[in-house]
């Protein structure tokens, strides 16, 4: 797979790539899919992880995975199978220090605040309020950090200048 460059134009795609290489599992996943093609079920018996779902939502959330179906055995269930998609990484960004702080804070922190945050944010998307530049005002943020935690959050999602909530079956 020689070639494949991830190219960052935006600093908020940092959160799912500082994320997977800041947890031994998720990175060793990783290293697993830049290899070959994995089904879920393999890599868990190679990792050995409860993880390996939430990885491979943020992997996908982050546009470092791609997926097919693999062709079963005769009478067998098809099942995705997942690789890596790149090996290089270059970034093309420049961003002001207080907003790579707060990219930084969202991808590698389990602070209790964060999920509060979260909650209240789900509550106003609930309520239709799904403005990212009303969310950061109504929760002294920036508009950077909303982005970052829909890149974190595996159920939220930007879409153009508003933040939804996916259906993920939860």
């Amino acid at each position: 797979m020689p070639g494949h460059i991830r190219i960052v134009n935006d600093p908020v795609e940092l959160v799912p790539l500082l994320m997977t290489f800041n947890d031994p599992a998720f990175k060793k996943v990783y290293e697993l899919l830049n290899k070959s093609w994995l089904t879920e079920e393999e890599i868990r018996a190679q990792v050995g992880d409860d993880s390996i779902g939430l990885c491979l939502q943020i992997l996908k959330k982050g546009n470092l995975v791609e997926e097919q179906w693999r062709m079963p055995k005769p009478g067998a269930k098809p099942q995705k199978e997942f690789r890596a998609t790149y090996n290089k990484f270059r970034a093309n960004f420049q961003c002001n220090l207080s907003d790579l702080s707060d990219i930084l804070y969202i991808a590698l922190s389990n602070d209790e605040n964060l999920r509060e945050v979260v909650e209240q944010i789900e509550r106003e998307l609930v309520k239709g309020n799904s403005s990212i530049n009303d969310l950061s005002r109504k929760f002294s943020v920036s508009p950077i950090f909303v982005r970052g935690l829909a890149k974190r959050i595996t159920h939220l999602d930007v879409k153009g200048q508003g933040l939804v909530l996916l259906d993920t079956g939860r």
